[in-house]
């Protein structure tokens, strides 16, 4: 299972059986719209504060994911997830509601394959059956969060990102159709000295480009085997960085396989400055847009690399550095 310093190969590649996603309007109005399953209309969900909101909104994700794959609540062994939000009650509290044993997990917005490669290790090493992993997030909950309410109306620098309103889970069994998790590579904590919460794209970048290069080293492979390979959320800023360090270390990713899902959930005249960000950026993108893609055999190979700023308000007030970490996710095409 363990191969090099940090990577497990899956020898019985579980299946991500099924997949949801929900997501608020503004998503609902970039270029994906089609590969989500529910585009909600306002950002409040019929709750009274966006924090129900997105518990809601994770609520949803989950049990839609577990319909989609023929099963009820009670088939399922664990629930693994975290979220943004002080001490990730936007998963507990859907844990709450889904009744089933629960593994809260905080990654920042590296939860969603933080998640999934948990998820796939206890499937692959017979502990669960079936196992369902998910992360969610919400622009108006976690901007005030970690920076100002919406309502305050605060003028953002250009490196900042705007949070995307969305959740997405997905079922993971052992065999059946669907594509499958082969290995994944848990990253390391790197913290280059950046402390600008305005600026996580390039806080982040260099724990991306850490996990990225222990992957091709423990796998002993070339990026050229992948299809795809998607950071999760490092925007504009961190993306360029990203690239320009592959060049510094000498790491051939092709450009035309190189994506960063906070780039491709919004259109370029959507104002969002450096890109969109959170939980629920990646989890959006990878299980609609691309679990779709794979599904249509338009991706055979694909790597996601769940990229999180690992800051909380009060390290923040303390002045402290941002620490950053990024996991990997090796998903093929199954048996079609």
């Amino acid at each position: 299972m363990l191969q090099g310093h940090q990577s497990w190969v899956f020898p019985n590649k579980p299946t991500i059986l099924s997949s949801a996603t929900v997501v608020g309007p503004f998503e609902g109005e970039g270029p994906l719209a089609n590969d989500y399953d529910f585009i909600h209309s306002d950002l409040w969900l019929g709750q009274d504060s966006y924090e129900k909101a997105e518990e809601k909104m994770m609520e949803e994700a989950c049990e839609r994911a577990i319909h989609k794959a023929g099963l009820q609540k009670e088939d399922i062994q664990f629930f693994l997830s975290g979220d943004l939000l002080n001490q990730i009650i936007s998963s507990s509290f859907a844990a709450r509601t889904l009744a089933v044993p629960y593994l809260g997990l905080f990654g920042a917005c590296s939860t969603s394959m933080e998640s999934l490669a948990l998820a796939s290790l206890l499937v692959d090493s017979k502990y669960a059956k079936y196992a369902l992993c998910g992360t969610s997030s919400h622009n108006a909950a976690v901007e005030k969060q970690f920076r100002y309410p919406n309502e305050y109306g605060a003028q953002k620098p250009p490196t900042a990102q705007w949070t995307v309103t969305g959740a997405g889970a997905a079922v993971v069994s052992p065999q059946g159709d669907g594509p499958k998790v082969t290995s994944a590579t848990i990253g390391r904590v790197i913290d280059m000295g950046i402390s600008d919460p305005f600026n996580m794209g390039a806080a982040m970048a260099p724990a991306a480009v850490d996990t990225i290069t222990a992957h091709l080293r423990d796998l002993d492979i070339s990026p050229w085997e992948y299809d795809l390979i998607a950071t999760g959320d490092l925007g504009n800023v961190g993306f360029n960085i990203a690239r320009d360090l592959f060049k510094k270390h000498r790491i051939d990713i092709p450009e035309d396989r190189y994506f960063d899902c906070g780039l491709m959930i919004y259109h370029e005249d959507q104002p969002v400055l450096a890109g969109g960000s959170g939980c629920g950026c990646s989890a959006s993108v990878f299980y609609g847009h691309i679990i779709n893609k794979i599904k249509k055999g338009e991706l055979k190979k694909v790597l996601i690399v769940a990229t999180g700023a690992l800051l909380s308000p009060l390290s923040y007030q303390q002045k402290e550095s941002i620490p950053c970490i990024a996991h990997a996710v090796s998903i093929e095409q199954g048996v079609i």
